[in-house]
């Protein structure tokens, strides 16, 4: 049996209204953040979750947390969903950082991981889905490296489209994970 999934990226941070690309580094919800978290969760509560799962990046784990306060749906972190490790670059200025961004495809940032990398770590966090949650709606809420994920290997994508195209946020994307 399949596995829905419901993909949502983390709300609003601290360091997304200054600008920086965090990448594994920790940056709160801003007030704006909490807010949309407290959106997402009033547009999901009663979407039959079995489970939400999360990067447990600071983040994505405050907006699971926010998104879900006062229900039983469980929230699981996990740190194979976290975004891709900029290493060195993590914090610097997005736009400086994503300048380049294909060139990290293959090649590590320095000290820190490739997008390759990433996505095959995200990957295999999909891979273990089915153990457990087969036949089940969860929820995932992650960073770009999360989507690529799903968009890779539940639909195919090539990542050197991925790495080139806009991110295009909207209010959550659907994926059927087969076993």
């Amino acid at each position: 049996m399949a596995v829905e999934i419901v993909y949502e990226t983390h709300s609003i941070s601290q360091d997304n209204e200054q600008g920086l690309a965090s990448g594994w580094r920790g940056s709160e919800l801003s007030p704006r953040g909490r807010r949309l978290a407290e959106e997402l969760g009033a547009r999901r509560r009663d979407d039959r979750l079995a489970a939400v799962f999360a990067s447990d990046l600071t983040r994505a784990a405050q907006t699971a947390a926010v998104a879900f306060a006062g229900t039983e749906v469980p929230i699981l972190l996990d740190w194979r969903l976290r975004e891709c490790d900029y290493g060195d670059r993590n914090g610097m200025p997005a736009q400086d950082l994503h300048r380049n961004r294909a060139d990290h495809l293959d090649l590590p940032y320095p000290g820190g991981e490739s997008w390759r990398q990433a996505v095959e770590r995200a990957g295999r966090f999909l891979q273990d889905l089915p153990l457990r949650w087969a036949g089940t709606r969860i929820l995932i809420i992650g960073h770009v490296t999360t989507r690529w994920a799903l968009d890779h290997f539940v639909d195919g994508t090539p990542l050197e489209t991925l790495i080139n195209a806009d991110f295009a946020w909207r209010e959550g994307w659907e994926y059927r994970l087969e076993p």
